[in-house]
C-alpha cells in the first residue's frame, strides 16, 4: 500500500460534442459468423463461385445470377453457448439462456428469363451475420495486480501537480468537484471506471489521503446477447451460362447488449483480506450501417463445369448509439486502520454517446467444380485488413438539400493509430463438399477457418486522451485467436421442397486480460493471462420451395 497527499480535485469539461469508439468494441462490431441457409452453412459457407444459394447474396452477389427457378427458404437454429466456469457466473448471477433458439434466415429470388439461357435475377434476403449470444466467466488469481492500481496511477499523473484527482456524483448523476478548487487539465484521459475508483475507494475520507491496495485474486462473468442483423436486395444476371454477375446493396441493424460483473478481493498492507469490491456495468449497443457487393462468376472453358468467382465488399458504414449503467459495489475493510476503506455505499454513471465506425474492405476469391450431377466442391478465401478500420467523431450534423440531415463525422486519428497497431488482417478459407448418392437425398460436409484478428501484444487502454476511452465503463479484454469451423449437413429435396438440416462446431480460445499493464511506482501491474474458450455448437434447419 502507498500513501500519498491528495492536494485537490481536477474536473474536467464533460459536455464533449465530437464522440468515437475504441479498437476492442469497434472490432467486435465488425467480425461476422458463419450463418445463412443450412446448406450453406453445411458447406463451410464455401458457396461463393458455385452459386445457386441466397446465402450467396452477402457474399458473392453474383451467386444469385445462377437461380433458374424462382425460391423462397426460411431458416431457424439454436446456438449452444456456455462460459469457461460457469460456478462463477452462478455465483455473479450472471445467467442467461445455454440453448436459444434464432430466427436466422428468410429470403426469396425472383428469377427471370430474358431470353433463352440469359436470366435478371432479383433477390432479397434476411439473416443474421453477427450473433453476440456468449457466457463468459472464470477466476483467476492477480498476484499483487489490481484494477484500483490503475485508476490510482492514472490520477496521480492526470494532475499537474502530481496530488491526482477524484469527483462526486449528485442526485442526478452530473459530475461534480469533489473540492472547490479545480486543478489545472492535462492532457490525460480519465475513463468512467477511473472516476467511480476515485469517487468510492481510492481516497480516505478522513484524511484526504489517496491509498492503493494489493489485489489478491477476481471473478469476472459477462453474458452478452443480441446480433446483427442483414437486410439484402440484389439484381444479378446469367449471360449463356458463361458470365454470371451481382450486386447487393445490405443494410445492417445492430442490437448488443451485455452484463458482467468485475469482483476484486483486496489485502491490506500486512497481506490480510481486506474485502472486495465489485464493478458492475451494463451496456447496450444499437444502431444501422450499410455496404454494396459485387462480383461476378464466370466458365473459362465452355465445356467444363469449373467456375471461379471474383468478389468485393465496400467497409460496412456504420453510425451507432451506445449507453452504458455502471457501479462500483465498495465493500472493503482496512483491518490494519480499523475502517472502511474510501467511501461507504454505492457510486455509479450512466452515460450515452454516439459515434461511428467504417470496417474495411473485403476481397474475395472462389472456385467452384462439379462432378456430373452428384459432387460439388467448392474453395473460398476472402481478405479484410482489420488494421485499417475507421474509429470516427461525430462533429455535428450536415443539413441535406431536401431537409433532411446527416451526421458529419472525421477520423479518430490517435484511436485509428491504437487500431492499427493492435488489430491485423484476416484471412478466411472456406471450404465444402456435397455429394448427392440419390437425386433425393444431399450429403454436406465443410471447413471454415478464419485468422486471428489481434495481434499477440495488443492491448485495450484508457490512457489515450479520446472520446472513445472516456466512455469506456469496462476494462478487460480478449486477445481472440483463429477460428475453427467444423460443418456437416444433409438435405432432402421432395418435388419442388427441400429440407436442410445442418450442424457447425466453432472453436476459438483466447487471451483474457482483465485490465492493461502500467507501471505504478516502479512496479509493473499485469494481471496474469488466463486463457478462455469460445466454443459453440449451432443446430440449423432450412426449409424452402422453388416455383
Amino acid at each position: 500500500m502507498k500513501h500519498y497527499i491528495l492536494y485537490t480535485a481536477a474536473l474536467t469539461a464533460l459536455a464533449i460534442p465530437a464522440m468515437a469508439q475504441e479498437t476492442y468494441e469497434s472490432a467486435n462490431i465488425a467480425t461476422e459468423d458463419l450463418n445463412g441457409t443450412a446448406r450453406y452453412v453445411g458447406m463451410g459457407g464455401a458457396m461463393e463461385a458455385l452459386g445457386a444459394d441466397i446465402s450467396t447474396i452477402s457474399t458473392n452477389p453474383a451467386g444469385i445470377g445462377l437461380f433458374r427457378k424462382s425460391g423462397i427458404s426460411f431458416s431457424m437454429g439454436a446456438t449452444s453457448v456456455k462460459g469457461d466456469d460457469t460456478s462463477v457466473a452462478d455465483k455473479l448471477n450472471i445467467t442467461g439462456k445455454k440453448t436459444p433458439m434464432s430466427f436466422d434466415q428468410i429470403g426469396f429470388v425472383y428469377a427471370n428469363e430474358t431470353s433463352r439461357g440469359n436470366f435478371v435475377n432479383c433477390a432479397f434476403n434476411y439473416h443474421k451475420s453477427r450473433n453476440f449470444n456468449q457466457i463468459l466467466s472464470h477466476m483467476s488469481s492477480l498476484n499483487g495486480a489490481s484494477l484500483n492500481k490503475l485508476a490510482y496511477q492514472k490520477g496521480m499523473i492526470g494532475d499537474a501537480r502530481n496530488g491526482g484527482f477524484y469527483v462526486d456524483f449528485n442526485e442526478d448523476d452530473d459530475l461534480i468537484g469533489y473540492y472547490s478548487e479545480l486543478a489545472p487539465v492535462t492532457s490525460q484521459c480519465f475513463s468512467q471506471v477511473d472516476y467511480l475508483m476515485w469517487n468510492a475507494f481510492l481516497v480516505d475520507p478522513k484524511d484526504g489521503n489517496a491509498y492503493y491496495y494489493d489485489g489478491y485474486d477476481y471473478l469476472f462473468a459477462r453474458n452478452q446477447k443480441g446480433y446483427i442483423s442483414n437486410y439484402d436486395f440484389n439484381v444479378s444476371g446469367n449471360h449463356n451460362d458463361r458470365i454470371y454477375w451481382g450486386i447487393t446493396f445490405g443494410i445492417k441493424d445492430v442490437k448488443y447488449k451485455h452484463n458482467q460483473v468485475y469482483s476484486e478481493d483486496i489485502n491490506d498492507i500486512k497481506g490480510n483480506a481486506a474485502g472486495y469490491i465489485d464493478m458492475v456495468d451494463k451496456r447496450e449497443i444499437t444502431g444501422q450501417g450499410y455496404d454494396i457487393k459485387a462480383g461476378i462468376i464466370f466458365r473459362p472453358i465452355d465445356a467444363s463445369p469449373l467456375r471461379i468467382g471474383l468478389s468485393v465488399s465496400t467497409p460496412t458504414w456504420y453510425e451507432l448509439k451506445s449507453y452504458n449503467d455502471t457501479k462500483i459495489l465498495n465493500n472493503g475493510y482496512d483491518e490494519n486502520l480499523k475502517q472502511n476503506i474510501g467511501f461507504e455505499g454505492d457510486y455509479y454513471t450512466s452515460d450515452e454517446y454516439k459515434y461511428k465506425v467504417f470496417t474495411p474492405w473485403k476481397f474475395g476469391a472462389s472456385i467452384g467444380y462439379t462432378i456430373g450431377k452428384e459432387i460439388a466442391l467448392g474453395a473460398s478465401y476472402e481478405y479484410a485488413d482489420y488494421s485499417s478500420l475507421d474509429n470516427r467523431n461525430i462533429t455535428g450534423v450536415d443539413y441535406n438539400y431536401d431537409g433532411s440531415t446527416t451526421s458529419a463525422s472525421k477520423s479518430d486519428m490517435k484511436m485509428n493509430s491504437h487500431t492499427e497497431k493492435s488489430l491485423c488482417g484476416v484471412s478466411t478459407l472456406k471450404l465444402g463438399a456435397e455429394y448427392k448418392p440419390m437425386p433425393e437425398l444431399s450429403i454436406r460436409a465443410g471447413y471454415n477457418y478464419v485468422s486471428q484478428m489481434y495481434e499477440d501484444k495488443a492491448e485495450r487502454t484508457t490512457m489515450i486522451n479520446v472520446d472513445g476511452c472516456y466512455f469506456s465503463s469496462t476494462t478487460d479484454f480478449v486477445n481472440w485467436k483463429a477460428t475453427n469451423r467444423f460443418t456437416l449437413g444433409v438435405g432432402f429435396n421432395i418435388d419442388d421442397f427441400n429440407i436442410d438440416v445442418a450442424y457447425q462446431r466453432s472453436m476459438q480460445k483466447g487471451d483474457f486480460h482483465p485490465f492493461e499493464a502500467i507501471s505504478v511506482d516502479g512496479s509493473l501491474n499485469k494481471a496474469p493471462v488466463v486463457e478462455v474458450n469460445n466454443n459453440r455448437d449451432q443446430f440449423l434447419i432450412t426449409l424452402g420451395y422453388k416455383f
